[in-house]
This record gives C-alpha cells, structure tokens and sequence, in this order.
C-alpha cells in the first residue's frame, strides 16, 4: 500500500532477458513496482535498471520470488531448478520459458511428449503456475502493445490448472496492452502454444487465436 491507501501491484521478474526485461519496462511504464533478478547479481543490472526507470529495483532470484504477488519466470528452461522454491510456492507463477534441446540438453520425458515443460516446472516450485509470454517474439512483445479497445491487438495465449491464477495474469496481459486468449490447462493447453505449435511465433488477433488453440 502507498501512504494513500492505494495498492501497488509487485511484479517479481527472474531473469532479465529480452522477454524478461521487455515485461519489466512494461509493468514500470505503467506504474507497476517491478523487482528484477538475473543469474548474475542486482548490480549487473544497474544500467538497465536506470535505462528502464520508474518503480523497478534490482535484487536477488530469492528477493524478487519474495516481492512479486506474481512472479515472472524467464530464464532458460534448462536451468529451472535453480529456481527458489520455498517463496514461490502457491504463489502465481507466470512461465516464459521453452524447452529448445540443443540449449537446454535433451530432457527424455519432454522429448517423448510424457510431459511439459511448464508442468515440470510447476512441480519444482509448487506455484499457481501459468504459461504465457512463451509464444510472442520479444521485439513484437515491445513494439505492439495496444490502448485498451484497439483492432490491432496482438494475443497472448495462456494455460494453466487455477482459474483464479489464470484470470489474474490474463489481466496483467491486458494491462500491458495485449489479449489474453486462454488455452486451457497446463498440460494439454500449454502444448498448444509451446514451439511447433500453430499459434507460436505468430502474430495474430484474439479471434484468430482462440480458433486456431480450439481447432478439433
């Protein structure tokens, strides 16, 4: 709460790549108070802190899973277990991440579809997990936001187990200028957005989107 009695939403960020650092500079662009975290240490990250301005500070993985009441998880899928668990767990999770082999080393479960990537993850830390942002190139992520009530806006496709987890990042990517589109749980849904998938990589409307994630 600011000294009005208003309430700041607190937007943890670990991992301060492009779709990490993109989402930063948009929830502080809208006032949001943004604590960003990379693998390397808050000062690291002093010259895009101050490049981005506004409420966004530079911690620690473990401070920024502690601040955010949502947490964004932006880091290469392959190295999700050095993740925080204790101040992640129950808390809502946005996973940005994608499963590529030839980064991550080949995982066999994920490789035989047994699994996602994004389950994995939700078991590890035990969050209210919801993937999205996984699917938008992160230049069309920063250039194509859109006032609320605009034609051209682009959509995010989402999926996750807790409805109520789901409803709040689907307003977050309102907030931000984009549609949320929902695609159901984690697992069957969020192998509709993952890589290969149709709508992944693509640029499309909320409409289009939702008939191409509903396709029989």
């Amino acid at each position: 709460m600011d000294e009005e009695g208003e309430h700041t939403v607190r937007i943890g960020i670990i991992g301060a790549g492009r779709i990490g650092s993109t989402l930063a500079r948009h929830f502080a662009a809208i006032g949001y108070d943004v604590a960003l975290a990379n693998s390397r240490g808050p000062d690291t990250l002093a010259d895009l802190v101050a490049d981005i301005g506004g409420p966004i500070r530079a911690v620690t993985a473990e401070e920024a899973a502690r601040f955010g009441e949502a947490v964004v998880v932006s880091i290469p899928y392959g190295r999700y277990q050095e993740l925080p668990t204790e101040p992640l767990r129950g808390k809502v999770v946005i996973d940005t991440c994608n499963y590529y082999p030839e980064r991550d080393g080949h995982d066999p479960e994920l490789d035989g579809d047994a699994t996602t990537s994004s389950e994995k993850i939700q078991a590890h830390t035990g969050a209210n997990l919801v993937k999205a942002f996984n699917a938008i190139y992160w230049e069309n992520l920063r250039d194509h936001a859109r006032p609320q009530g605009a034609t051209d806006r682009v959509a995010i496709p989402l999926s996750g187990n807790d409805e109520e987890a789901k409803a709040a990042v689907a307003g977050l990517i309102r907030d931000i200028g984009f549609d949320a589109v929902d695609a159901g749980h984690l697992g069957e849904g969020g192998r509709k957005h993952q890589p290969g998938s149709r709508v992944y990589a693509t640029e499309m409307s909320s409409a289009e989107t939702s008939a191409l994630l509903h396709v029989a």
